[in-house]
């Protein structure tokens, strides 16, 4: 049989996935995912860099009303901080019982 072949991107084993200024972070057929909007950046060198990025998690579940889709959300500066705090809301979301 052929090898499935994943083209994303990822991040600690998880796709990472770029449209725009806007990121999404773990796999769409999960409960949940991160997603990641880039509100400014600046200039460095000849290369933009986010500056404000705002988190969402993000219920998957088609059921789920519009009210309920966005679970928890936050700004953070810089898109390191913001990869940071998508990573641990994942991992808890995911994993619920390792809290």
């Amino acid at each position: 049989m052929a090898e499935k072949k994943n083209d994303f991107l990822t991040y600690k084993g998880k796709p990472l996935v770029r449209n725009g200024n806007t990121i999404y972070y773990g796999d769409m057929n999960d409960d949940f995912v991160i997603m990641m909007r880039i509100l400014s950046s600046k200039e460095f060198g000849d290369t933009d860099l986010a500056s404000k990025v705002s988190v969402q998690l993000v219920n998957t579940d088609p059921n789920v009303s519009i009210k309920e889709k966005i679970v928890k959300t936050s700004e953070k500066k810089g898109l390191y901080a913001a990869m940071d705090i998508a990573d641990i809301w994942l991992t808890r979301a995911l994993n619920p019982k390792d809290e």
